[in-house]
């Protein structure tokens, strides 16, 4: 393999100034840097980008903790993410998380340098955490579990995008709609989303039933099934669904077309996530399409300029997305 002194004996510079053009010194002659390159090319010179970022102090590896590797959501945010990290030079390592404790584990991790800087999806640490993130180096929060935390956050538009898809719903006939969502507890997606919920409701002049409301214990699949089948068979009055993730929705189609219920005929349904599969469902899903890519891009480029310390410290931002609906079948698109 090329090195350094093999490119500066071929071009007829010193090392330095290889290293100049290789850094892209601004100090170097035209004729100089051209020489170098060409020198580069000749003897097939690769930059070894380990050692650089050696002598940087860096890795060259951002860490990705997600609450979960093998559920649509999050395989897709990690694929937005290791893109918008690849475009700026950045390998990403992700892990699981799950719990809590594993999140502030995670924060250790990056603590201990096996990261230039950590992007963080928080669903197990809440507000209470926020001083727990008062850390050394460069962290942001994805997601909506932490406000005000001394950190960069960016978040889902929650609030406004559920209010669209519940208005969605009441635009095209639905009366009563019942919402699945998780445990609410403090400001996190569900409630958000509920928020938002009911806030078209109010909007409508609808009344909020309670009885519309109903938690699950997780986002998937089986979740949404076994929730439509149960329901359908208490009887419950329901011709709209709305659904906090796309995986719930998936269920839930499932689980009605077990009962014989039609879709949109009888009842409409609509997640959020805009994942890949819910195009391709029979019928296919409408749905929340949050600007994955956007996110994923922000929130990189804030870790990136805090890694460069090209932000001041004591300042954060809170960013929230975009987002837009995609009307499918399922709620007779």
């Amino acid at each position: 393999m090329a090195t350094i002194q093999d490119v500066a004996k071929a071009a007829g510079v010193s090392p330095m100034t290889v290293s100049n053009v290789i850094n892209d010194h601004p100090n170097v002659r035209p004729s100089t840097r051209e020489k170098v390159l060409e020198a580069m090319s000749r003897l097939d010179y690769r930059v070894n980008v380990a050692a650089r970022n050696l002598r940087k102090g860096r890795t060259g590896v951002i860490g990705l903790a997600v609450p979960e590797v093998d559920s649509a959501y999050y395989g897709r945010l990690a694929a937005t993410i290791i893109a918008a990290a690849e475009r700026r030079g950045l390998r990403v390592s992700i892990e699981q998380t799950a719990s809590r404790e594993n999140e502030l584990d995670a924060l250790s991790l990056s603590r201990n340098r096996l990261y230039d800087g950590l992007i963080l999806s928080a669903a197990g640490m809440g507000q209470a955490d926020a001083e727990r993130l008062r850390v050394e180096h460069p962290v942001v929060i994805l997601g909506d579990r932490i406000f005000g935390g001394p950190v960069d956050h960016v978040a889902m538009p929650n609030f406004d995008a559920s209010r669209a898809a519940t208005r969605h719903l009441i635009e095209r006939g639905c009366r009563r709609i019942a919402l699945l969502c998780g445990a609410v507890e403090e400001i996190d997606t569900s409630s958000l989303r509920l928020a938002g919920y009911r806030q078209a409701l109010a909007d409508a002049g609808l009344p909020a039933d309670p009885a519309l409301v109903r938690q699950v214990d997780r986002f998937g699949m089986r979740d949404g099934a076994e929730w439509a089948r149960v329901t359908t068979a208490d009887g419950l009055d329901f011709d709209g669904v709305f659904c906090v993730t796309d995986s719930l929705a998936m269920g839930v189609l499932r689980g009605l077309a077990d009962t014989g219920v039609r879709v949109p005929g009888q009842v409409k349904v609509i997640g959020f996530d805009n994942v890949t599969e819910s195009e391709y469902l029979i019928p296919s899903l409408s749905t929340v399409d949050p600007d994955h890519e956007g996110m994923a891009e922000r929130a990189v480029d804030l870790l990136v300029r805090r890694i460069e310390g090209s932000e001041p410290p004591t300042r954060h931002q809170d960013v929230t997305g975009g987002f837009s609906l995609v009307v499918r079948e399922s709620t007779g698109g």
